[in-house]
């Protein structure tokens, strides 16, 4: 990739089939449902209207409770004005006030005995309220029938509220019987290929996966030609590689090429916060698509649940993403011969699966997905600059090459950015300064043109940036410089590019050496010339201070302490997690002192490349200050001791503005001449 050797300042600054929900349509639900479902929320509503007025009604002249001797005193005084006898003993006044009723608190009620009822006396206090012209009636008692129903009203009106509002979302949310059984029904998504418009022709620079995958495909549509030598269909296929590689767009150009059903889901999924969830929706998920099969089962992001067991505290066999694996790992083992069932997963993290899940048996095969290489990085622009208009002066392979260490994902962005900035200038097609323009952006950030930088930190940056920019031209063992700026971008003040002829592989150590010197350049340039360092070697101190360590840590490249490896290996762990170191204390020692040799002799040595090109470099700097962002042609005549003769910033922007004046004037000549004219006819 164009490398940037600089980061000179940082700035304060379960989807179903189309058609499945919707109405009137096939398989969507039917309008005579929905209809019963409004009519039970309007019959919800009546209910709980009924059972505010039930209960709230008759509150303003609810009876009150008074002993029997006071109903008898109230009878004495002529205080009733009518009485009302129930069978159960209790005798209910209406009160009486200057013969009329009160509006609030007119009626009493008193319990008499059964005794009392039954009695002489009883009847007597009956007479007694004849002979005061009050009027008597008899009403059997419903009290009791009464006083049940309102009790029980309340709690069957909130039983129905939980059955309609909870339980039925719970069932609809996973169709399954009873409040939890939604749950364990798994969620994946059923892809078919009239689901999906992306087959193999859709995926480039990743050949050898496609051929294997391939052979997946042509087995489970012509079975039988591979089973006539005896050969067993592979039980699982596990895809590797980094993220934005094209894993899971292989698994849609299966689906799209594989006419079988093609089961989706993600390992996030199988997890849930009931312990054993995880399990029942990976026996549902494989139950599913036997009963499916031939079929597919593809398993994004399987490192979710397919973790090494044992590591770190969960190392128990009740926890929850244990279990799921246990279950993936039953069901892999499960399957017979001919079931014809193919689970195809997809990691960026293999180094942390579960060797039981790696082993031949489940998944029989392990196809590495890598970053493209220059040939696939061309096909690969290809297939997304077939969507885009593309200027003549385009060149997809020397794009191609400035993109190292692109996935198939940065691609596309490139493209799709390309194509907003030329929208946004109101362009006719996407030219080639838009490609490299949105790389740019994509890898570092985009440029902040505007930012107003003080001109004693842009001199500054202008050092830092021809002392790396100086000491890169000048290292025959590193990649060929590509340009230098002190535009900002992103969060640094400026930063220089590099364009590697080919891709690597590996990276010898002269290259790696050559490296640390390009890294120190800024540093050592501001501390030759200016007399003072900033912070924006921040950055490549660190990728400089993690190269030396990684020679000798990892790539054995320290005379002194030989090819051994000491960095930690990640993926044996300790008790909590933690890497575990695996050297004494006096190795440590000279690892730091290998690490400090290698470091200060690049720093010497930059030093004395920079001291021997003061001239070079300054002239390099004024270019900088002047035009703001330099070439590796403008470079190379600098170093020859040649000027440089371009338009500067101002002279663009200057150009620019005279270019939309003459288009705004001959708009405005243009607006005037139709004006003149003779008025056309308005059609009909």
């Amino acid at each position: 990739m164009p490398e940037k050797r600089d980061d000179q300042t940082e700035t304060n600054d379960q989807r179903e089939p189309a058609g499945k929900n919707i109405p009137g349509k096939p398989g969507g639900p039917d309008n005579n449902m929905r209809f019963n479902r409004s009519m039970l929320g309007w019959v919800l509503i009546v209910l709980i209207f009924i059972l505010v007025f039930v209960l709230f009604r008759g509150e303003g002249n609810s009876p009150t409770e008074i002993q029997a001797g006071q109903f008898k005193q109230l009878i004495d005084n002529k205080s009733l004005e009518s009485i009302v006898v129930r069978d159960d003993g209790t005798v209910e006044g209406t009160k009486v006030n200057n013969g009329k009723t009160d509006e609030k608190g007119n009626k009493v009620y008193a319990r008499f005995p059964t005794a009392a009822v039954n009695g002489e006396g009883f009847y007597r206090l009956l007479d007694l309220a004849g002979e005061k012209d009050i009027q008597i009636s008899f009403k059997p008692s419903g009290s009791l029938l009464i006083s049940f129903l309102l009790n029980l009203v309340p709690w069957l009106v909130i039983i129905v509220i939980i059955w309609f509002i909870f339980l039925r979302q719970m069932r609809s949310a996973g169709g399954g019987i009873g409040m939890l059984g939604n749950f364990g029904r798994s969620r994946h998504r059923l892809l078919s290929k009239e689901h999906t418009n992306i087959t193999f022709n859709d995926v480039a620079g990743i050949e050898e996966a496609k051929e294997e995958l391939q052979e997946i495909v042509e087995f489970l549509k012509n079975p039988k030609r591979f089973q006539r030598l005896g050969g067993r269909i592979p039980r699982g296929v596990l895809l590797i590689g980094d993220p934005g590689v094209g894993k899971t767009l292989l698994a849609k150009a299966i689906a799209g090429e594989a006419d079988v059903p093609f089961f989706s889901i993600s390992g996030s999924d199988f997890v849930e916060m009931f312990v054993g969830v995880g399990a029942s929706r990976v026996r549902d998920l494989f139950k599913t698509a036997k009963e499916s099969s031939p079929c597919i089962i593809f398993l994004d992001e399987i490192d979710a649940v397919g973790r090494r067991r044992g590591n770190g505290m969960s190392s128990g066999g009740h926890d929850e993403r244990e279990q799921t694996l246990n279950a993936i790992l039953v069901e892999m083992d499960g399957f017979d011969t001919n079931d014809q069932v193919i689970v195809i997963a997809a990691t960026n993290r293999s180094d942390v699966l579960d060797p039981a899940l790696t082993r031949p048996g489940r998944f029989d095969r392990q196809v590495y997905v890598p970053l493209p290489d220059i040939k696939g990085r061309y096909e690969i622009l290809k297939v997304h600059s077939k969507k885009v208009k593309l200027s003549s002066n385009v060149d997809l392979m020397r794009l191609a090459r400035q993109t190292p260490m692109f996935s198939g994902a940065d691609l596309a962005a490139i493209i799709n950015e390309a194509a907003l900035m030329a929208t946004m200038a109101n362009k006719d097609s996407i030219e080639m300064i838009d490609l490299e323009e949105s790389r740019d952006k994509l890898r570092f950030g985009k440029a902040r043109k505007s930012r107003v930088v003080d001109e004693k930190e842009k001199i500054m940056i202008a050092w830092h940036e021809a002392g790396h920019a100086i000491v890169q031209a000048l290292q025959p063992d590193s990649d060929p410089l590509h340009k230098v700026t002190i535009i900002s971008r992103g969060n640094y003040g400026g930063a220089s590019f590099s364009l590697p002829d080919k891709d690597r592989m590996t990276y010898s150590r002269n290259y790696m050496l050559a490296e640390l010197r390009i890294l120190y350049g800024g540093r050592i340039a501001e501390e030759l010339y200016v007399g003072d360092i900033s912070t924006g070697a921040g950055n490549d101190i660190m990728r400089a201070s993690r190269m030396a360590r990684a020679m000798v840590c990892e790539y054995g490249m320290s005379e002194t302490l030989g090819p051994i490896k000491f960095s930690p290996d990640e993926s044996r762990n300790s008790f909590f997690g933690d890497a575990a170191k695996e050297y004494s204390d006096k190795t440590a020692e000279i690892i730091d002192a290998e690490v400090h040799r290698l470091i200060a002799t690049a720093y010497e040595e930059t030093k004395a490349i920079l001291l021997s090109k003061k001239e070079e470099l300054v002239a390099l700097k004024d270019a900088l200050l002047k035009y703001e962002t330099l070439d590796a042609e403008d470079i190379k005549r600098i170093l020859a001791g040649q000027i440089v003769s371009k338009p500067t910033v101002n002279d663009l922007l200057a150009q620019e503005q005279q270019r939309r004046a003459a288009e705004a004037r001959r708009e405005a000549e243009e607006r005037g001449e139709a004006g003149t004219g003779p008025i056309a006819p308005v059609p009909a």
